[in-house]
């Protein structure tokens, strides 16, 4: 794939996944009478920039962020004044960040992410209606004289969960199957409308040179192409990336992964060059994935992110009182300095892969 259509593509998923986030909370905090000094795509120097109905509309160099900014959301804001110099006070035309009801404010924040997760099921929906087939979560077959036949999986059998974790779409059985040690594995099962338990179900292992790999040793059925099925299928799948960031996160933290796994910008073009290459179907995954992905993450409760400004809100909706202003800017500078050092760490995993 050449690097000008790499290029085009990465910038339009980068920029498409920030647009939407940011517009969430645009219109959230215009619908709540909150006045927003500016709405860019993309960070650094400003390529285009337009005021209008007192709002500056940018779009800047770089398209790896973005931002809306509101009057009085991260610095002291003094009584009965706007902070922000940028535009005329004629030209404002809501009102300052802290000075609307908490809940509104808890809207406007969430909205960004909520945003990423209808993305990611819109892309989702897109993909799945012009699939050929849909695969379900019930076996259709099971090989003769396998170690899973005679484990006592059944044709017929629904599977709900493999080691006591739900299984929301097929992806969800190839995923546990491959966290599976010693070939084995504990399926949860609807056998003729009952739950039915199946401990330590075996697989078969098959020799690829100097590694072992697993043999599943059944299939599922296809679902029947319809518009429920379609519906249901996107919605699963959104839940099913959703579920990867929290995994991913665990994996992380009790060391299953290491941390020269993780990657930043330059792996995100990589998977995107190679999904250009597979064809239109494998880049709306990547670009449902890594929606999804970023939506979810900015939900965490950790400083920086929103999901660490919606637990200062749900303090101060608490205890009738907001936090001093000065020790959550301090706080989520010590957020933002953390993230963008764990973003330069990625960043060179990424590059270390390359060469």
């Amino acid at each position: 794939m050449s690097i000008l259509i790499t290029t085009v593509i990465s910038i339009f998923i980068f920029g498409l996944v920030v647009m939407i986030h940011e517009l969430g909370h645009f219109i959230c905090a215009k619908k709540a009478g909150i006045q927003v000094n500016e709405f860019s795509i993309g960070m650094g120097p400003a390529l285009f920039s337009r005021v209008k109905n007192g709002t500056r509309y940018s779009i800047r160099a770089l398209p790896v962020g973005g931002y809306v900014s509101m009057e009085g959301e991260d610095e002291e804001l003094p009584e009965e004044e706007f902070a922000d110099p940028e535009l005329p006070v004629q030209e404002k035309t809501g009102l300052p960040f802290p000075k609307v009801k908490v809940w509104k404010r808890i809207i406007v924040v969430a909205a960004g992410a909520v945003m990423n997760l209808v993305l990611g099921f819109v892309v989702l929906l897109i993909l799945f209606s012009g699939s050929d087939t849909l695969a379900s979560r019930t076996v259709a077959l099971v090989e003769e004289g396998s170690a899973v036949e005679a484990s006592g999986l059944q044709v017929g059998d629904e599977i709900l969960a493999i080691n006591g974790r739900r299984c929301f779409v097929a992806n969800d059985i190839i995923y546990e199957l491959q966290r599976s040690e010693d070939f084995t594995a504990d399926f949860t099962v609807k056998r003729g409308g009952e739950k039915v338990q199946i401990n330590d179900v075996q697989f078969d292992q098959v020799q690829n040179g100097d590694t072992v790999t697993m043999n599943m040793g059944f299939k599922v059925y296809a679902l029947e192409k319809t518009p429920l099925n379609v519906i249901g299928q996107a919605f699963d799948y959104t839940l099913f990336y959703a579920r990867l960031v929290f995994r991913s996160l665990v994996d992380l933290v009790t060391q299953r992964v290491s941390v020269t796994e993780l990657s930043g910008p330059v792996g995100i073009v990589s998977a995107i060059n190679q999904a250009a290459g597979m064809g239109i179907s494998e880049v709306l995954s990547l670009l449902a994935l890594l929606t999804v992905n970023l939506g979810v993450f900015n939900l965490l409760p950790f400083p920086a992110l929103d999901g660490g400004k919606l637990v200062f809100l749900f303090i101060e909706g608490i205890f009738r009182r907001p936090l001093p202003k000065q020790f959550e800017i301090w706080v989520n500078m010590a957020g933002l300095f953390f993230l963008f050092a764990v973003m330069l760490f990625a960043t060179f995993n990424d590059i270390t892969r390359l060469f």
